[in-house]
């Protein structure tokens, strides 16, 4: 649900564009991007990236058709819609802040989020849609490009209709299958899951001791009616500050159901 309201300005858009005056659907969609923004931070909802980048793209758009003649718009505006949405999801993929991974941390868990399985999905389902908007972008400049007098409107000229709304269209679709699909296939099961935690030991601990110590560390913190197993020491113990006699060291382990 939440990665559907970061798309709601977008939504909005396609559905209006080519069925009322360009005006009214990009000031539309610029007023739900406004909207979805203040809500979200009003709120702390996730989607900060996607929510920033839509009032940003309909801000320009919005310029945009009060700027330029309506010729132009009617070639160029699929194109550069899609363009802004690209660029948005490319950029938050490559400040490390991937648009997907921040709708799908809502209601995770700590460990879960923390995860290698976790980090890879999101960021392999934020490619995807990265790659859709891009293909979307490619297909709805083929039509201004190849015919110059191509319209959004046009529903006679299988070139126009097809490049502009079809394909564009149609990757959408295998973007959303693909990213309410491919979660389920590749999450690992629950046992699976590696958690990280530290422990605090004495410096002078042994190895004997600290495995003790990060069994029972971690038994506490996963609940009476689970267990931890596969723990796991880092390297190396950090002494805490104004305590040297002390040192916490990181440590990871795997939960399951507790054996009666």
């Amino acid at each position: 649900m939440g990665i559907l309201c970061g798309f709601a300005p977008w939504i909005v858009y396609w559905v209006l564009v080519g069925n009322v005056p360009f005006v009214t659907a990009v000031l539309v969609a610029f007023a739900v991007a406004i909207a979805s923004f203040v809500v979200a931070r009003v709120s702390g909802s996730p989607g900060r990236t996607l929510e920033i980048g839509s009032v940003a793209t309909f801000f320009i758009l919005t310029v945009l058709t009060f700027s330029v003649s309506q010729a132009f718009m009617e070639r160029w505006i699929q194109p550069l819609s899609t363009a802004g949405i690209f660029v948005v999801a490319l950029v938050s993929a490559l400040i490390g802040r991937p648009f997907v991974r921040e709708f799908a941390e809502v209601g995770q868990p700590k460990e879960v989020i923390e995860s290698e399985p976790f980090a890879r999905i999101t960021s392999l389902l934020t490619w995807i849609w990265i790659a859709a908007f891009g293909g979307m972008t490619a297909s709805s400049a083929i039509p201004p490009i190849v015919q110059g007098d191509a319209t959004i409107l046009d529903t006679r000229t299988p070139l126009s209709f097809v490049c502009y709304w079809v394909l564009p269209f149609a990757l959408l679709g295998v973007a959303a299958l693909l990213t309410r699909v491919l979660p389920d296939k590749m999450t690992p099961a629950a046992e699976e899951l590696v958690r990280k935690t530290t422990f605090v030991a004495f410096a002078e601990a042994e190895i004997d001791q600290l495995i003790y110590l990060a069994t029972e560390h971690a038994n506490r913190e996963v609940g009476a009616s689970k267990e931890a197993y596969d723990i796991r020491i880092g390297s190396k113990g950090v002494p805490l500050v104004g305590d040297e006699t002390r040192e916490s060291w990181p440590s990871t382990y795997k939960v399951r159901e507790r054996k009666r």
